[in-house]
């Protein structure tokens, strides 16, 4: 059975409702465990779990540094176009808005890669929005020839693609793709994506599986919190997570917890969501995830405020970006072109630096350098 399939089984409803039953004894009973099921976790992030927010920041503060030690992962993202033939209603680079579309020649690439090295960065993750015609395979496979030898942890968040694309990119050096699925209801999955390739729910739930049977070192996944029902999504990504584990051990699982926000467009949708959770429910629900799965990585972006993401460092979280920016050509030659969504922190690297160091935490600039 494939991890999609897995998923697909799932009975949405039930698990809304069953987070919703859980009771102080269930949380407790779920922190007296060394090793959680799918149902302690609900208990953990269930309305009842916010009362024992400490004793799981305690656990959670221990499991990681006995598993990852005093670290924490740096990384960037760099955005490469920010061309999209796909209508999403939360995301700045949705087709329908009237902005300018750039995308990044060989050139121009290698000269943002530059400026990123000059920060101190070795590790890089490349963002497009999904046009398979014009940012597509050709592109990719340019595109890394031309930037491999020049850092030490290549990963791509892209368009899902087909598993012999993703054998080819390993071939070429590609070490981590990340693909969420945004929402695991496909019911309102439909509603916000209503034009392009990203309307295909089943063909981007199963783009884990073909990444694994690829062969690709990390696979990332995550849920947009705040688009759907936040709880439900994130028992769903924790499932997911723990069977990529099963099924394709060879791979590192990564979970990133990005939490919807304004972009162009749509300037009010995140404030007004019900569904969003507030920090204090972010933080317990990093904290669950790593009591649920003490080898995974966690992964948080500049998306959240800079006093949340000092506090979260030490808890849970193992991979930070900094100093992001999130439009094509935005390190080399800064402008005020549209983002892909409002970031809060703006602080550059050594401050970010500085608060780790101050945590406790010493930054890793290098992942592996691969042999040969």
């Amino acid at each position: 059975m494939k991890v999609a399939d897995a998923l697909l089984q799932q009975d949405l409803s039930h698990i809304a409702l069953t987070l919703h039953s859980k009771t102080r004894n269930d949380v407790e009973h779920a922190l007296s465990k060394e090793k959680l099921e799918l149902d302690d976790f609900m208990a953990l992030i269930s309305p009842a779990g916010a009362n024992y927010l400490e004793a799981m920041a305690s656990r959670a503060y221990h499991l990681t540094r006995h598993r990852f030690g005093n670290t924490m992962q740096l990384f960037v993202p760099l955005y490469l176009s920010n061309l999209c033939a796909n209508e999403c209603t939360y995301c700045g680079f949705t087709m329908s808005n009237k902005i300018k579309r750039t995308t990044l020649s060989i050139s121009d690439t290698l000269s943002e890669v530059a400026a990123i090295n000059a920060m101190g960065f070795s590790q890089i993750l490349l963002v497009t929005g999904e046009h398979e015609t014009k940012v597509g395979m050709e592109y990719f496979e340019r595109t890394i020839d031309a930037i491999r030898d020049k850092v030490s942890y290549l990963m791509m968040e892209v368009q899902p693609l087909t598993l012999n694309h993703y054998k080819t990119l390993k071939e070429k050096g590609l070490d981590a793709v990340l693909v969420y699925q945004e929402t695991y209801s496909p019911q309102h999955y439909a509603k916000v994506h209503t034009r392009g390739k990203k309307q295909d729910f089943l063909w981007r739930l199963e783009a884990s599986d073909r990444i694994g049977q690829a062969g690709i070192d990390k696979i990332g996944i995550g849920a947009l919190l705040g688009l759907g029902d936040w709880r439900v999504d994130s028992v769903m990504t924790a499932l997911h997570g723990r069977l990529i584990q099963k099924h394709y051990w060879q791979s590192r699982v990564s979970i990133s917890f990005p939490r919807l926000r304004a972009c162009e467009g749509n300037r009010d949708g995140a404030q007004h969501s019900r569904h969003l959770p507030d920090e204090k429910q972010l933080l317990q629900l990093i904290c669950a995830h790593r009591l649920f799965n003490p080898h995974a990585e966690l992964s948080l972006s500049t998306r959240e405020s800079a006093a949340f993401r000092d506090g979260a460092a030490p808890l849970g979280v193992t991979s930070m970006s900094a100093a992001s920016q999130t439009q094509p050509g935005g390190y080399s030659t800064p402008t005020t072109a549209l983002n892909q969504f409002d970031i809060d922190d703006n602080r550059p690297v050594d401050k970010v630096v500085n608060s780790l160091a101050a945590n406790g935490l010493e930054p890793v600039w290098k992942d592996w350098m691969p042999f040969g």
